[in-house]
């Protein structure tokens, strides 16, 4: 059952304010809805006058929130999508409906992953290193190539390809990591507060390779300017920025790095003498990005003449047809669900122990009833076939002690 009556008055309000600023509506728009005076609207968001359960409904409804959002113990709201908007607003840009819908759903699900972990008193993953500073002066592109070697280093990851950068990231650094469709222009959208953490949305619309460079753009963000909120655009809409410059030189030596790209290439022309359009293709499939970022790769590091890509662009060629044609297997994303594998686990956990209804379950996985019974189903069950050869699948017991004494 909800409570109304124990809720802080000032948090309250200060939650009822961020799902306002989060909806973009003004306090005259939400005072007309309310059928009160704007000074009203004011103290209730200031904490000085309490607000009724009927206007939280009213409101809650008004600003596509629920009431349970508005009124769940503990957690102060922290605001995430003014910050974006503002960014949105510095570039020029106006938002439209779709890329204003995405910072809203941002927003909701940091703030659903945080009252996971306050349900089940698990304590946020945060391992991210210290910020670095950009040069003054020096190649600002081995700058990031040393940060990107540091950080593979970090991770254990050597100079092989990383396939699940999604759960590297997520497990090993702890960034929150969301996707969702969004305007085709649009790679991704970032956003870090201390409570939140640092919360990445990529767009789900893209293919694998194109949210594998995106994901690791934006952590190129996380290391070098955390603090400030950004979007980041597939054009270029202006002239690019250090910061920008860093992120995309240090996301390419993330995803292909530089010692094992070599050795790569070395191999490739030792055994065949050359290095052909069909090598190019097959060293892009190995890293799992696309062609033009495996050929201006290759330009940078000096091992293919500069403007190969844009010849190749210019003759037509189809990155898509030339691995058919080369019979490269598709490489499906090992997950492009909406949330981290942890958060859906928490949502699995706090519904199994009680802590939450099929309701709630159903809102934080962003799914009917049936999805989300085959989710805790999924997430509790395991399948194996017997000696027979049927398929079976056992309840998995996830809530057992290995460190209670056994009789």
């Amino acid at each position: 059952m909800l409570d109304f009556e124990n809720i802080d008055p000032l948090e309250l309000g200060r939650r009822l304010a961020a799902a306002r600023k989060a909806r973009g509506v003004t306090q005259q728009d939400a005072a007309a809805q309310l059928g009160c005076s704007r000074p009203t609207l004011i103290a209730i968001e200031k904490g000085e006058r309490r607000a009724k359960p009927e206007e939280i409904v009213t409101l809650a409804a008004f600003y596509a929130r629920s009431v349970h959002e508005l009124v769940r113990p503990g957690l102060r709201a922290v605001e995430l999508a003014p910050h974006l908007r503002a960014e949105i607003s510095r570039g020029g840009t106006v938002a439209n409906a779709d890329v204003d819908a995405a910072i809203i759903e941002l927003q909701r699900f940091a703030e659903d992953y945080r009252e996971l972990e306050r349900l089940l008193d698990a304590k946020s993953i945060s391992v991210y290193p210290p910020e670095v500073t950009l040069p003054s002066r020096g190649s600002l592109s081995d700058f990031a190539e040393d940060v990107a070697m540091r950080e593979r280093g970090r991770l254990g990851l050597g100079h092989h390809p990383v396939y699940d950068l999604r759960q590297v990231l997520e497990a090993e650094v702890g960034l929150r990591i969301f996707y969702r469709g969004l305007p085709s222009r649009i790679a991704g959208m970032f956003a870090y507060t201390a409570d939140l953490g640092f919360c990445v949305l990529i767009n789900r619309k893209h293919p694998p390779e194109r949210r594998r460079a995106t994901l690791a753009h934006e952590y190129g963000h996380a290391l070098c300017d955390r603090h400030k909120p950004g979007i980041d655009y597939l054009d270029g809409r202006d002239r690019k920025s250090a910061v920008e410059r860093f992120a995309e030189a240090f996301g390419l030596a993330l995803l292909m790095p530089a010692a094992g790209v070599r050795r790569k290439f070395h191999d490739i022309t030792a055994s065949t003498g050359d290095f052909q359009v069909a090598d190019l293709c097959r060293l892009s499939h190995y890293y799992w990005v696309s062609v033009q970022a495996m050929a201006l790769r290759l330009e940078d590091l000096g091992l293919i003449p500069r403007g190969s890509w844009d010849l190749l662009a210019e003759k037509g060629f189809k990155p898509g047809r030339a691995a058919e044609d080369l019979g490269l297997p598709r490489r499906d994303a090992l997950t492009d669900e909406p949330y981290p594998e942890r958060y859906k686990y928490l949502a699995v956990q706090a519904y199994e122990s009680g802590k939450i209804s099929e309701g709630q379950l159903c809102r934080f996985l962003r799914c009917d009833p049936v999805q989300a019974r085959e989710v805790v189903a999924d997430c509790l069950n395991q399948s194996y076939v017997d000696a027979d050869g049927q398929e079976l699948s056992r309840a998995m017991p996830f809530d057992e002690s290995l460190l209670s004494t056994r009789p």
